[in-house]
């Protein structure tokens, strides 16, 4: 059964209260439509640290290379060239990506870091996931902001008929902190579609206690139920013969694990998700030794990781083009860091900060972003690539051009302000129509007017009876103020609230009544 069917036939499941069988009205036709039309975002994560002098490889320094890394360095004569760039080339493994260059679908980005970059795995991707400064802690994502930005009420009230699906799938693994927003998962993980989560809906029949963690429970047992909705249409979508290319990796080849994950990215768009964040990743770019056949450096560790993911990336490109939705599904690639100049004798790289980053699809512009990084003759082993762009400024570039927010919105969502660079084409932008229906999706419990504010502000909120906890969190997640926390009949209210000395900037207002919860921006100005 397809997901069509699946809507408009299924009497047994509900989604936010309206059982799936109201979804075969005449209504439904715009959102198909609009379905159609959203923009998605695939993001691939290489954990581990990608040693970007051996992928994209500056041919202009070659000579200085040469010296300082003779440990792992590709023979010249063998680095796939770029056309219409020449100074710069692919390692000799990245054949799908060379050819995904040629047809005008690849962009690259180079020398991404940020300022006082860390080395450390755990905190350099907690960094790069939430768009953090290096001495700043966060608790939300930058696609859980930008989430929370397109679907305020959520997860109130979700599903519903405007947005049936997950706002983001993560596969393989933990949602992680890029989908976060203060507290809330604004995705679902995921490891396969044929058996994606537990697709009962209707695990817990007996009322929460009225003790002090009733409420707590309700909150877990709200997301179990959602999640478990969410795993109904997910199976739904899954729809067989989707998958169009018969490029993608398979078996012991590098990249099938990669690979499958994007046949299901591609196989659920394909079955009318409107997801609009996929992300997937690869591991083992924690290179420090043997990452080169030692007799030859074209093969090696690293060279079949880089094989996997350009020839995923690859498979994935061709498969939405046969499927025709390839205009609006784009992709990017992340590590948590770069990789040092000098090789180590282990025939290995260390922890370093600068990478290039690459974005895939017909909507990208095909250039290469910046320049080849310069090598000094002095570099010593514990010398860097030098930044060419904040990693915040991708990510302003992806909000602002291919998720179409204006100025300030990006900012609130980046938590500052950052250039947006040109690697999109910005000409397909959606309308706010589209944006003010998602807007408007869920149920509203919580508001405050004014916002911004400069003293004081008030709280409207609404409650299903029980206690009632609201505080004020500021962007690190750090608690400012317990508004309220005690039982509340059922019904609307409103509560002034004096943030007159706090600092100005961004902070957070979370509800949480019983089994709801719910986050709201708000911003303190001068």
């Amino acid at each position: 059964m397809d997901r069509r069917s699946f809507l408009r036939n299924s009497s047994a499941a509900t989604l936010g209260g309206l059982t799936v069988q109201g979804f075969s009205s005449p209504l439904l036709g715009p959102l198909w439509n609009r379905a159609a039309e959203d923009r998605v975002l695939v993001v691939i994560q290489l954990f581990g640290g990608n040693d970007g002098l051996n992928t994209v490889i500056p041919l202009d320094q070659y000579g200085v290379l040469a010296v300082k890394r003779p440990n792992v360095l590709i023979p010249q004569g063998l680095v796939l060239p770029l056309d219409q760039v020449g100074a710069t080339g692919l390692h000799p493994a990245m054949d799908g990506m060379r050819e995904l260059w040629e047809m005008g679908k690849l962009g690259i980005v180079q020398g991404v870091s940020y300022p006082q970059p860390n080395y450390s795995h755990f905190r350099a991707t907690d960094i790069y996931e939430t768009g953090a400064s290096a001495n700043q802690l966060l608790s939300s994502g930058w696609t859980g902001r930008y989430l929370n930005f397109e679907y305020p009420n959520y997860p109130a009230g979700y599903p519903n008929i405007d947005m049936p699906d997950p706002l983001a799938i993560r596969i393989g693994g933990a949602v992680g902190s890029g989908l976060q927003y203060m507290g809330v998962s604004m995705g679902v993980a995921i490891n396969n579609t044929t058996d994606p989560l537990n697709l009962t809906g209707n695990i817990y029949l007996d009322p929460t206690s009225p003790a002090c963690s009733g409420g707590k429970l309700g909150l877990v047992r709200q997301v179990q139920r959602q999640t478990d909705l969410y795993g109904d249409v997910i199976q739904a979508a899954a729809v067989p013969g989707c998958n169009q290319s018969p490029l993608y990796p398979t078996g012991n080849q590098p990249g099938a694990k990669l690979a499958q994950a994007l046949k299901i990215v591609a196989q659920l768009i394909c079955g009318g998700l409107k997801t609009k964040i996929y992300w997937v990743s690869e591991t083992g770019f924690d290179t420090h030794a043997q990452q080169v056949d030692s007799a030859d450096h074209t093969i090696g560790a690293h060279a079949n990781l880089l094989q996997g993911v350009s020839d995923a990336v690859r498979a994935f490109q061709d498969d939405i083009s046969l499927l025709g939705f390839e205009d609006r599904v784009m992709g990017m690639t992340f590590s948590e860091f770069g990789r040092r100049i000098v090789d180590n004798a282990s025939g290995g790289t260390d922890h370093g900060s600068a990478q290039p980053m690459f974005f895939f699809g017909s909507q990208v512009i095909n250039t290469i972003t910046g320049t080849n990084p310069d090598i000094p003759s002095s570099a010593t082993y514990q010398t860097n690539l030098a930044m060419q762009y904040d990693f915040r400024s991708v990510y302003a570039s992806v909000l602002k051009d291919w998720f179409c927010l204006e100025e300030t919105d990006i900012d609130t969502v980046l938590l500052d302000t950052y250039q947006p660079l040109q690697i999109i084409d910005p000409s397909g932008c959606l309308g706010n129509a589209v944006h003010e229906i998602n807007q408007q999706a869920g149920t509203n419990l919580l508001s405050n007017y004014p916002n911004p504010f400069t003293e004081r502000t008030t709280f409207e909120y609404t409650s299903a009876g029980g206690r009632v906890l609201i505080q004020v969190f500021d962007e690190q997640g750090q608690l400012v103020q317990t508004v309220l926390n005690q039982p509340v009949p059922a019904g609307t209210y409103k509560v002034d609230v004096d943030l007159g000395d706090r600092t100005p900037g961004v902070y957070y207002a979370r509800l949480q009544n019983e089994g709801a919860q719910q986050v709201r921006n708000l911003l303190k100005v001068r």
